[in-house]
């Protein structure tokens, strides 16, 4: 949620997306959209179907600076993304009805449902969704970082799962921490971490320390699990969506009683 993941002052709206299938040398722009601060995705879970309304992933902040604790289900909301194709250019506008999740505490994610279905997005635009990973990544695992807002991919390694990442009054947990070759910028806040030997979406990009600053806006710290704190400057930050995969049941709609659905709760 750092200023490197945020246009301006404010966070940016991110989903981005990669062709779900392809290997790691032939990532492209299939799936991502574009926002009008962020990146972000167009995504499924492994479980939908092609009459199930499609989701958009990107970053909560990107819907808003929530405060801890505050957590939105099933809220509607009409907002535009546009769709690229795999060379980045403008596919489609899509649009929202609501937002299924979003939340800025334990993670930094927001999901969109869309307007239409994942066929009638194949059928009339040839769009096609990447989808969420049960899995989770792990360490030395190749990533790309792709940017619908600046049509750009970034390319590096996880190169560690962090206890937690806290910046200014918020907290994520199990954040994944780039090495240096992703020195994602403002406006790339959303953007979808894909794995590079599956084509799976297996987190969301949110934050950087950005001058070296202590767990401060715009400069996140790590915090292990004994409290010991370490800063990391000029090194990016993204969010875990495996989480996310087990609250969704058929129809790809959200429950939040499902065995193994972890994430946070409204209170």
């Amino acid at each position: 949620m750092a200023r490197r993941l945020v246009a301006p002052l404010l966070a940016v709206i991110t989903t981005l997306g990669v062709v779900a299938a392809a290997p790691a040398h032939a990532a492209d722009f299939t799936g991502a959209v574009k926002l009008d601060n962020c990146s972000g995705s167009l995504v499924r879970l492994p479980g939908s179907t092609p009459a199930d309304q499609a989701l958009v992933l990107t970053n909560g902040h990107c819907v808003e600076l929530m405060k801890p604790g505050v957590v939105l289900t099933d809220v509607p909301a009409n907002r535009d993304f546009t769709l690229l194709n795999g060379s980045g250019g403008q596919l489609a506008t899509l649009r929202s009805t609501r937002i299924v999740y979003a939340t800025m505490t334990s993670t930094d994610a927001a999901l969109y449902r869309l307007d239409q279905t994942y066929r009638q997005l194949q059928q009339k635009h040839g769009g096609r969704a990447l989808e969420l990973s049960a899995a989770r990544p792990v360490a030395q695992s190749e990533i790309r970082i792709v940017s619908g807002y600046w049509t750009k991919i970034y390319s590096c390694q996880v190169d560690a799962v962090v206890h937690q990442v806290r910046e200014a009054k918020w907290t994520w947990q199990d954040s994944l921490r780039y090495t240096r070759p992703c020195d994602t910028i403002g406006g790339t806040s959303g953007s979808p971490i894909v794995d590079a030997a599956s084509g799976k979406v297996v987190g969301v990009n949110n934050t950087g320390n950005e001058s070296g600053g202590r767990c401060t806006m715009n400069n996140p710290c790590e915090v292990d699990a004994t409290g010991e704190i370490t800063v990391h400057k000029g090194i990016g930050y993204g969010q875990q969506t495996a989480g996310l995969v087990a609250c969704f049941g058929p129809g790809s709609a959200l429950d939040l009683t499902l065995p193994g659905c972890a994430v946070a709760k409204p209170q």
